[in-house]
């Protein structure tokens, strides 16, 4: 096999649902039953079933990334992130949801819209989709239109870092939120390239769900 076949490929093996032990606010625990085939035979698998995400990679005129401090519980940490948010309204345009989160989190708007990437954070555990923008050419969202922000995001920090930097700080270890570190890195990719690796924001999206 070349390099040149080197492309995930969309190809669900038959499958019925099981149960479904846990039905959650914004996500479900199910369970299904795969047939793998005759070498892999018939086999349970339990994931969590995720509406998907979307993930800001903010850059200001001077090519700083944008970053959000804010607290995320099931690690119990403190976390740098870009700006994100679920998917959680169906049919949404992904993009529309991602300029709704700038303005929300990083109280910010972007003239400029591209796709970064596509991500499978945790493919053998869920089926969460991420895609990944790149937006430029921000301005700051009017006073009188600013979000309140609530819980978690009530008292986020909002700092700019150069890109450069931020790479580095994903690559040594003190940054640890996985989309924030590959659209950091795509994006240092991105503007080491002149931008060829971008991709237009109506991009096909095989693996959105919602």
């Amino acid at each position: 096999m070349s390099s040149d076949e080197v492309t995930d490929v969309i190809d669900p093996r038959p499958a019925r649902r099981l149960d479904v032990p846990f039905q959650g606010f914004v996500v479900d625990m199910v369970s299904d039953e795969v047939d793998l085939g005759e070498a892999g035979g018939i086999v349970r698998r339990e994931y969590v079933d995720h509406p998907g995400a979307v993930v800001v990679v903010a850059l200001n005129d001077d090519g700083d990334v944008l970053l959000l401090r804010q607290y995320r519980h099931p690690v119990g940490a403190f976390l740098w992130e870009a700006p994100a948010g679920l998917l959680d309204l169906d049919g949404e345009d992904p993009h529309v949801a991602a300029a709704r989160e700038l303005a929300e989190e990083a109280d910010m708007s972007a003239a400029t819209w591209d796709v970064l990437l596509d991500l499978l954070p945790t493919p053998g555990g869920s089926n969460e989709a991420v895609r990944v923008y790149l937006a430029r050419d921000l301005t700051p969202v009017p006073d009188d239109e600013l979000h309140v922000r609530e819980a978690e995001e009530a008292d986020m920090v909002v700092v700019p870092v150069p890109l450069e930097e931020a790479a580095a700080l994903a690559l040594a270890g003190k940054l640890h939120n996985a989309a924030t570190i590959a659209g950091v890195l795509a994006a240092a990719i991105g503007r080491a390239s002149d931008w060829e690796t971008l991709r237009p924001v109506d991009s096909p999206w095989e693996y959105r769900k919602n």
